[in-house]
């Protein structure tokens, strides 16, 4: 059964609708994922900021230590007590200091860093504390505090106390990272110590500091000033923590008991952005039990050691929502609006089809040959501008089908032409191959003359050594070695074009073989009064090519340019870089007398020369386009009748092997 066609005006109903709809779908796809991404990327935004105010508090407790110690490292009584040796006072004040100030630690050492009094333990004396990074940075004289891991051993010589709040036991945690070891026996503390100075000498060192292991002092002090003790949904909204390594040692954030999550660990993908590769990491993260914006920076030790993590966090799920409710809004507005366009659309279809039905009858009526008929639609719109571009046409289909015989006649000549054209191609290529014919013949002549020519110069020579001075019989000889020299070079130049060696490469600095190259004719009577300009780039890259062949070049085309000067000119010597390309490009201009425009096409074709006869073979350019192409290079000429020429050398920085 055969469907019957649809009308335009459904047609474009449904067209409009399936735009509509998609498009709909479209924006509040994309219109979600911008919502979503704006919102996720402010609480990152200020989870961030977060983290600042994090390491404030966290730097003003590590700088509490260092005001405490330097104070009393400074305090004259103090100074003076260690200098008459009254221990047992020095050791009460010291201690009502550690009280007062919550030190965990408060200890003073020799100046060779001997444990002299200890606070806490006073009966554990004499130990070398001259290793710790601190303690050894301050018996040089100054002021040092840092964060730092203390071992289990140097806890206990403190307090068995220390030793508990210190050793944390590892709870599985989702998404950490296997460790072999199920438990943590050291502490990170935040330490300061401070030199005791009299007059340039020192009399030790006082070093303290604050364990952080259980201590909930600053991650407490950070909630509370950024986040307000905010929940949602009976959860705390932000959270902070101190890891030592992957450890939470002192955190806000609750496991599924209500408790402080000690001894959970950060998972995989922050600990190696953060311990691993030192980076801060400002994402999303899962944290214990549920998933965070959160954003995580490497505590250093003194040394800068990655040590722990600084953490702050907000709950991801009321962001979550609040970009559901924006986004179940939009989708709201979005439909409404739908259902406006599609009424809308209605209306205009019907104020569309009517007048197009008139030019569809008009078609037709033109279709039987009526050219006489004419659109009658006064509408101001694009389908009334149709319908006078329709009856503009009918009145110039004569005129138009008159054109279309004249392009027959155009198409006619233009093909022609392109005959013509083909033909000319044709015979250049049947030229090429001529040349390359040429070459070998060239070949086989060279080799064949070459030993009769050996043998006439040496004859000569031998001759003219018999013969008189100055007289007509030695000139005659004279022209014949001269002639046969020339023919000689003629020789060589032909075995050069026709038999060209492959290159033997080696790394070439270009700027020292264009000095080299011109050394060589510089002494010559035709370079007296050539000014020579050098503007060699200065880390001009180095190629792999051959130098003798790339000298035989660059003397080919600076003798030419010599020559085109009389003697009288600047040379200019011009290499720099081609990025781009890894390419380099070599510049050789001259001041001369330029090169004709009918000349440039023949520049570079063997035994073509616009010297006088006699003063040049016409192969240097011929053998020059050669080694540059050996060389899979470029090289163009620019030439200016009367102010000079310009021969532009492109060459590859590494030689393709493969195209060798």
């Amino acid at each position: 059964m055969k469907l019957s066609p649809l009308s335009l005006r459904t047609k474009l109903i449904i067209s409009f609708i399936f735009v509509i709809f998609f498009g709909g779908v479209f924006s509040l796809y994309f219109g979600s994922r911008l919502v979503k991404n704006t919102i996720i990327t402010e609480a990152q935004a200020k989870v961030k900021y977060d983290l600042s105010s994090a390491w404030m508090v966290f730097n003003n407790e590590l700088e509490d230590v260092q005001q405490i110690i330097s104070f009393n490292a400074a305090r004259e009584g103090n100074r003076d007590l260690l200098k008459n040796k009254e221990m047992d006072i020095l050791l009460q004040r010291l201690r009502r200091v550690r009280e007062r100030y919550g030190l965990d630690i408060l200890t003073l050492t020799d100046p060779k860093g001997k444990v002299i009094l200890r606070t806490r333990n006073p009966s554990v004396l004499g130990d070398d504390q001259s290793n710790n990074e601190l303690i050894k940075k301050a018996l040089q004289k100054g002021d040092y505090a840092a964060p730092q891991i203390v071992r289990r051993e140097e806890l206990l010589k403190e307090s068995q106390e220390l030793v508990k709040n210190a050793y944390i036991e590892f709870i599985d945690t989702p998404r950490a990272t296997p460790r072999p070891e199920n438990k943590e026996e050291d502490g990170m503390m935040l330490r300061a110590a401070s030199s005791i100075d009299d007059n340039g000498t020192i009399l030790g060192v006082l070093y303290g500091g604050i364990l952080i292991n259980r201590n909930p002092e600053i991650v407490d002090r950070v909630k509370e000033m950024v986040y307000k003790d905010e929940q949602y949904k009976g959860r705390e909204i932000g959270t902070a923590t101190i890891f030592q390594h992957d450890l939470r040692i002192s955190t806000n954030v609750r496991n599924e008991k209500g408790e402080r999550a000690i001894g959970t660990r950060v998972s995989s993908e922050v600990n190696q952005a953060v311990l691993i590769e030192g980076k801060p990491w400002i994402d999303r993260a899962f944290v214990v039990n549920n998933w965070y914006i959160t954003a995580y920076e490497p505590i250093t030790n003194i040394t800068g050691q990655i040590i722990g993590i600084l953490y702050v966090g907000m709950l991801e799920r009321p962001y979550i929502e609040t970009t559901n409710r924006v986004i179940s809004t939009f989708a709201f507005i979005a439909a409404l609006f739908i259902v406006l366009l599609l009424v809308i659309l209605y209306f205009s279809i019907n104020r569309i089809i009517h007048p197009l039905q008139k030019i569809v009858d008009a078609t037709q009526k033109i279709a039987r040959g009526d050219l006489s008929h004419k659109l009658d639609v006064k509408s101001q719109d694009e389908i009334g501008s149709l319908a006078k571009s329709f009856n503009q046409m009918t009145s110039e289909l004569q005129i138009a089908n008159e054109k279309l015989l004249d392009w027959g006649k155009t198409l006619e000549k233009k093909v022609e032409d392109r005959t013509h054209e083909i033909k000319e191609m044709q015979a250049h290529l049947i030229q090429s191959e001529k040349l390359a014919s040429l070459g070998q013949l060239a070949a086989g002549v060279a080799h064949e003359i070459n030993n009769p020519l050996g043998g006439i110069l040496m004859y000569s020579h031998l001759i003219l050594e018999d013969a008189e001075k100055n007289s007509q019989t030695s000139e005659n000889l004279k022209k014949v070695i001269r002639e046969t020299t020339r023919c000689k070079n003629i020789v060589r130049g032909l075995l050069d074009f026709a038999r060209p060696k492959n290159p033997e490469m080696s790394n070439i600095d270009i700027n020292e073989l264009l000095d080299n190259s011109l050394s060589l004719m510089e002494s010559q009577a035709l370079f007296q009064n050539i000014r020579v300009e050098k503007k060699y780039f200065p880390d001009l890259k180095r190629i792999t090519a051959d130098g003798a062949q790339l000298q035989q070049l660059f003397t080919n085309i600076i003798l030419n340019a010599a020559e085109a000067m009389d003697g009288n000119g600047t040379l200019i010597l011009e290499t720099t870089n081609i990025k781009a390309e890894d390419q380099i490009e070599i510049s050789i201009r001259d001041t001369g007398q330029g090169i004709r425009e009918e000349d440039m096409k023949n520049l570079f074709e063997p035994f073509f020369s616009t010297k006088e006869v006699g003063k040049g073979t016409g192969l240097g350019l011929s053998i020059s386009y050669g080694i540059v192409q050996r060389h899979k290079g470029k090289i163009d000429v620019q030439s200016e009748v009367g102010k000079g020429s310009a021969f532009i050398i492109k060459l590859p920085v590494k030689r393709d092997e493969n195209h060798a």
